[in-house]
């Protein structure tokens, strides 16, 4: 299920509403943008830490878990991007008067090119083309929630991620990302995974969460306890740990201080060790498809498929050999596919049978849960969640063939952006594996656009393709 708006019981300290929620947020809105404005630094590290982190409000009668703490920076980095000053009139008219006409040819010229350009598909597999990609599919999401079966979670959809996530991503993409600033952003995000992975802990040796009562509830009913530490759900957790593992891993190739190689294989066991405790299968497909995409980067991609392949033959072997020894649910009386995925193969099913009744245009954005209920008659809320725990899946039965094709295209697109030309930079490398990773991870679980991840990645991918002088900075990183 995704975690965006798990129905939760009322809150209790963050219980008075949405506007008074808001009323709050305003107030750290304009502190934050001056900052930002006098240190432009500021924003990456502050978005970085703010992207775990949800907040349970009351609305309506139901709680909603909302990332109010990136929405607080993101309205404070928007308006800290927001013009000092307009020149005069008159100053301005004199300006135009006296590069009136070169401004006109270099908009004519741009015109030309962007034309031409785009009578080719090649158009669509540069940082430009991206853009337009993730606008289009925000613009197409809004579209196809006018005919949703469920407008309010479209809308909901829309206003707190859709909207708020692609000005995080035009912020991101104007950043100037020095080797500085993405060490010191590295650093930050790998501190935050190591004091979250400690909360996992705390929480696994207490058999007790902190937050979400979903999770407490099917504690009680499996033979395992999985911990979400301050998240509201394990596999979202698990994917964020095994994204900042994947970077971390890059310093362990490409540094060759042995203090650095030991003090990142510190982390990484200990983050390890962390993702283990949530039992996210998903999370753990998802790191080792990042490692290989690194380890094929590094050396060869013919060993790193061989090596890849033969783990994922050895896991299955072992899968099969001691079933219940990987808490899988493939033995005994309730032992089957559906209990393994933990349901995911009914709404993977159903999914498809969506689909299959309006191929063309789907359901309407955000209408799974409606939709697959309808179809399903007698099925519970619990049971019908709000996606297929698939992306595509998802995509076909809200959008039909035409979300589906939007949704494929940006996939090219953001791989061709990522990497095109990474060469040997590690930055670069690091960013499109965990891109990988985060992509494997929504084709088990849930949560692409929806996701602040998926922007985030994809904004300093697109600053670093774009960057004149993204390989010198990065062969200078990977030379120190």
């Amino acid at each position: 299920m995704s975690e965006a708006a798990l129905p939760l019981a009322p809150a209790t300290t963050l219980s008075s509403g949405l506007v008074l929620t808001a009323a709050g947020a305003a107030l750290l809105v304009v502190p934050l943008a001056l900052l930002i404005r006098r240190e432009p630094r500021a924003f990456p590290l502050l978005a970085l830490l703010a992207l775990p982190f949800r907040l349970p409000v009351s609305a309506d009668g139901r709680t909603v878990n909302l990332l109010i703490p990136l929405y607080i920076v993101v309205a404070a980095g928007t308006l800290a991007h927001l013009p000092r000053r307009a020149p005069g009139a008159r100053g301005q008219a004199l300006a135009d008067r006296g590069r009136g006409g070169e401004k006109r040819s270099s908009l004519r010229d741009r015109a030309a090119a962007a034309l031409g350009s785009a009578r080719g598909w090649r158009t669509w597999l540069n940082p430009r083309g991206l853009q337009w990609l993730l606008l289009g599919s925000v613009a197409l999401y809004c579209v196809q929630a006018s005919y949703s079966l469920d407008l309010a979670k479209a809308g909901e959809n829309i206003a707190f991620f859709y909207l708020p996530f692609t000005l995080l991503f035009f912020l991101l993409r104007e950043v100037r990302w020095t080797r500085e600033l993405l060490l010191v952003c590295l650093a930050t995000v790998v501190a935050l995974a190591v004091v979250l992975a400690g909360v996992g802990f705390v929480e696994y040796a207490r058999k007790s969460l902190f937050l979400n009562p979903k999770v407490v509830a099917a504690n009680q009913y499996d033979n395992y306890f999985r911990v979400n530490s301050l998240f509201f759900d394990p596999n979202i957790y698990g994917r964020f740990l095994a994204l900042v593992m994947i970077a971390v891993t890059v310093i362990v190739l490409w540094r060759s201080r042995r203090r650095d190689v030991i003090a990142c294989a510190a982390v990484l066991a200990w983050l390890l060790a962390g993702l283990v405790t949530s039992f996210s299968q998903s999370s753990l497909a998802a790191l080792l498809l990042g490692l290989a995409v690194l380890a094929a980067w590094r050396w060869e991609v013919r060993a790193a498929v061989y090596v890849g392949g033969a783990l994922v033959s050895l896991a299955v072997i072992g899968v099969l050999a001691a079933p219940s020894s990987f808490h899988f649910g493939l033995k005994g009386s309730s032992g089957s596919a559906s209990n393994a995925t933990s349901g995911r193969t009914k709404l993977i099913s159903g999914g498809l049978e969506l689909f299959a009744q309006r191929p063309l245009w789907g359901h309407g954005s955000g209408s799974f849960q409606r939709a697959y209920q309808r179809r399903h008659l007698g099925t519970s809320v619990a049971n019908a969640t709000s996606a297929s725990h698939t992306i595509p899946i998802t995509v076909a039965a809200e959008q039909g063939l035409i979300g589906l094709s939007v949704y494929f295209v940006l996939l090219v697109s953001a791989f061709a952006v990522l990497f095109r030309g990474a060469g040997r930079s590690p930055p670069r490398i690091a960013i499109a594996a965990c891109f990988a990773a985060l992509v494997l991870h929504t084709w088990t679980y849930a949560d692409f656009l929806e996701d602040p991840l998926t922007w985030t990645l994809l904004g300093i991918g697109v600053a670093l393709a774009r960057a004149e002088g993204g390989e010198r900075c990065s062969a200078t990183s990977s030379a120190s």
